[in-house]
């Protein structure tokens, strides 16, 4: 009976280990290498990622054999407030196609083939994975039938300026986020127009002067 318990109990500790290890969480290095890691859903005769900055292109993937085509002049960012932009270059049936926009990257992702994907899609609807803050906003772990993410989120540009993290569950098979875990604000910046500033909001309570004992007049003592 002794051993039988010490073998469940060895059983039940190796299934634990093989879980945590199976759900060990793992960092989005940057947004670009997450942009390089797409899987286009149809088939293309080539494709191209270029990121742009200061009005200068990078073609920082390309994937076949390269093709002429016009430098573009606005894109899409998985960062929001960015100065700079990325855009997809592709050849399908022989005929050249932009995206440009997120709607557009969606649609050339099609179904999801890794977690990269599943962040990329998620940040149509507003999430971000925040490469200042990767460890709160930028890691994730799956199993065998969901992505786990952790990414951020622009919460408000009011005062306070807040990102909030949040863990989003994507079915691998639908591509559709099934649950969402919001872990509250990572961030929250006053400034001084904020009415709202905890620092301004703070009144000094003075204690109002206690009424002192009116001092009754010194009794003379006159002389005889």
């Amino acid at each position: 009976m002794v051993k039988f318990i010490m073998k469940l109990s060895v059983l039940t500790i190796f299934t634990l280990g093989v879980s945590i290890c199976a759900q060990e969480k793992k960092q989005f290095s940057s947004i670009s290498n997450v942009l390089k890691r797409i899987i286009p859903n149809d088939d293309v005769d080539f494709w191209v990622l270029n990121y742009n900055q200061y009005a200068k292109d990078q073609e920082i993937k390309i994937s076949g054999v390269k093709k002429d085509y016009t430098p573009q002049f606005s894109g899409f960012d998985l960062f929001p407030d960015e100065d700079s932009f990325y855009y997809i270059v592709y050849s399908q049936g022989g005929k050249i196609n932009y995206v440009t926009d997120l709607a557009g990257l969606k649609t050339f992702i099609g179904n999801l083939d890794n977690a990269e994907e599943a962040a990329i899609s998620a940040t149509i609807d507003g999430y971000m994975i925040d490469e200042e803050f990767k460890d709160v906003a930028g890691n994730y772990f799956d199993d065998k039938n969901n992505y786990y993410l952790e990414m951020g989120k622009l919460t408000s540009k009011e005062c306070p300026y807040q990102k909030t993290h949040y863990v989003l569950e994507v079915n691998k098979v639908s591509g559709k986020i099934t649950d969402i875990k919001d872990n509250g604000p990572y961030i929250e910046l006053y400034n001084k127009k904020c009415t709202n500033n905890p620092r301004l909001l703070k009144i000094e309570k003075k204690e109002e002067p206690k009424d002192e004992p009116k001092k009754k007049p010194a009794k003379s003592t006159k002389r005889k």
